[in-house]
């Protein structure tokens, strides 16, 4: 099903207008307000977001690029399906590049760097414990994003983000599972001991399992979700 009577400020977002439109729409789509399949039409974006056809082509020219949404000339424009080839391809990148970054970031962090992940981590507890689970979900994005951050090489946290982004979209139908965000806070912490005890091998083994955990999760969602799903 469409999402398009959604209201949203582009006016708020920084940047030229279609780097706003695209964030907005990217935005829609990795919290999964469109879902996978949804079909966008131009027009109906274009009223709702208050702008003209070009922005939003850019847009979903861009979008299209990060692999969320496919354009089929002369039809129509939807949200990408999941494939879990795919999911299961970012699950490796992924963890490839967190595993060496907190290994480099419990060897070579400040006292500075401790105290913000470990203002983030006291932050998730409270969310889960309020059961807000919107905020934990950005909440455990940062923490992750701080440590990419820390290793002190900016492509890394780029690079990082951008080929997770499927992962990102799909973590949005694991989330609410019973127990699941307190195990998180749980794992984060004993990433955060190792990086406090400078163990870099500690660290590795404690984000390697800790990102595990999501693709483990994820891939009962094929059953339960095949509308989200590419046919085989």
């Amino acid at each position: 099903m469409t999402d398009q009577t959604f209201s949203l400020d582009i006016n708020s977002l920084d940047g030229p207008l279609g780097q706003r439109v695209y964030t907005a729409l990217r935005n829609k789509i990795l919290t999964m307000s469109f879902e996978p399949g949804a079909v966008l039409r131009k027009g109906a974006l274009c009223e709702q977001l208050g702008v003209s056809r070009s922005p939003v082509t850019e847009a979903l020219n861009k979008l299209s690029s990060d692999g969320l949404v496919d354009i089929i000339p002369q039809s129509a424009t939807r949200v990408s399906q999941f494939s879990m080839f795919e999911l299961r391809q970012e699950s490796f990148l992924r963890e490839a590049v967190e595993v060496a970054a907190v290994a480099k970031v419990a060897l070579d962090r400040t006292d500075e760097q401790l105290t913000i992940l470990s203002r983030n981590l006291k932050m998730q507890g409270l969310l889960v414990e309020d059961e807000d689970f919107e905020g934990f979900f950005e909440a455990d994005l940062e923490f992750h994003e701080l440590i990419l951050a820390f290793t002190g090489f900016p492509k890394v946290a780029i690079t990082a983000g951008q080929m997770s982004l499927q992962l990102r979209r799909a973590r949005m139908l694991v989330l609410p599972e019973p127990g699941r965000p307190a195990e998180a806070v749980s794992e984060h912490e004993k990433i955060l001991a190792s990086i406090k005890a400078r163990d870099a091998d500690a660290a590795r083994s404690a984000m390697s399992l800790h990102l595990r955990q999501l693709i483990t999760r994820i891939e009962p969602l094929e059953r339960q979700h095949p509308e989200y799903f590419r046919p085989n």
